[in-house]
């Protein structure tokens, strides 16, 4: 049996779960994180889900598309991400989150299996357990979407990816123009941090997580669905929302993370794009069947004993 800790992204709401308790109404983990999670605890593994929101405080419900209600004992806001704050303040507290499992529930290592900029929570989160030292071991991180070295939206937001780029893709456009709006109206600085700008480069985040991953395996999964263009490859092909060579860490620093595992599915962001374009929520990364055997085949690879 492997503890298996599931970490949403950004302007994510997700409840606080544990292999037995979870969501009473609506989706029992979140739209982010349900059918993941169902999917691997019938595989055998302890799977928690760490609590986030928009903006500080306590996870009692969401109150909007697909949410949930009836959370059964929520977590104080400091064991609560902040899903469009900064990643720094998000791994604080994915940090404190994991020293509570360690306390209560007895955990002591597990993978990390993180969507889209939960991949940079996660990575935070494990950088401040280096610093501070940590109770629980991480085995593995596995990433689904996550943003590397940018996204549409923050790299939009910084000029790097202009609506010429989506070539007259309306789909591709209408993500790009809402960008502002979103980050207008959202952003406590997530989308300020998820672009090329911010992460990539020998002085962006990215290079200060040198040796941070040593002796830890990871995964990572990226979705293709609009590939109508080639190029450039700062956009095409992507998933809605991450280009698929940011989600496969195609350009990220060895000394910040040696060769991961890579995978790529036909798929969207997520369900709330999947439900955009028409298609079925097993289009969606953390939805789609074939992408949670490829996570859980990769947790039990990392739940193995090392030689």
């Amino acid at each position: 049996m492997t503890d298996v800790v599931l970490v949403s992204g950004g302007a994510a709401v997700t409840p606080f779960t544990t292999p037995d308790r979870a969501a009473r109404s609506g989706l029992a983990a979140g739209n982010t994180m349900t059918a993941l999670r169902t999917h691997l605890l019938a595989e055998g593994h302890r799977v928690f889900t760490a609590p986030a929101r928009i903006g500080a405080g306590v996870v009692t419900e969401d109150t909007g598309w697909q949410g949930f209600g009836e959370v059964d004992a929520p977590l104080p806001a400091e064991l609560t991400i902040n899903a469009v704050g900064t990643l720094d303040d998000a791994g604080t507290s994915l940090h404190a989150f994991l020293q509570h499992l360690a306390e209560q529930y007895g955990v002591t290592e597990a993978v990390l299996v993180a969507h889209s900029m939960g991949g940079l929570f996660s990575r935070a989160a494990i950088g401040r357990g280096v610093r501070e030292g940590t109770a629980v071991s991480i085995r593995g991180l596995v990433t689904l979407g996550t943003p590397w070295t940018g996204s549409l939206l923050g790299d939009h937001l910084a000029g790097s990816i202009t609506t010429a780029d989506a070539h007259g893709d309306e789909f591709t456009e209408r993500v790009l123009s809402g960008s502002a709006d979103f980050a207008r109206e959202n952003s406590q600085g997530a989308a300020e941090q998820v672009s090329a700008d911010y992460l990539t480069g020998p002085d962006g985040w990215n290079a200060r997580q040198a040796g941070l991953l040593e002796g830890i395996p990871v995964t990572v999964i990226a979705g293709d669905h609009f590939d109508a263009f080639d190029s450039p490859d700062r956009l095409w092909p992507h998933d809605g929302l991450v280009q698929q060579r940011s989600a496969l860490a195609i350009d990220v620093p060895e000394e910040v993370m040696s060769a991961p595992e890579r995978a790529v599915f036909p798929d969207v962001h997520s369900i709330f794009f999947a439900d955009a374009v028409g298609l079925p929520w097993e289009r969606g990364l953390t939805w789609d069947p074939d992408v949670a055997e490829t996570v859980s085949a990769a947790i039990t690879r990392y739940a193995a004993p090392r030689s």
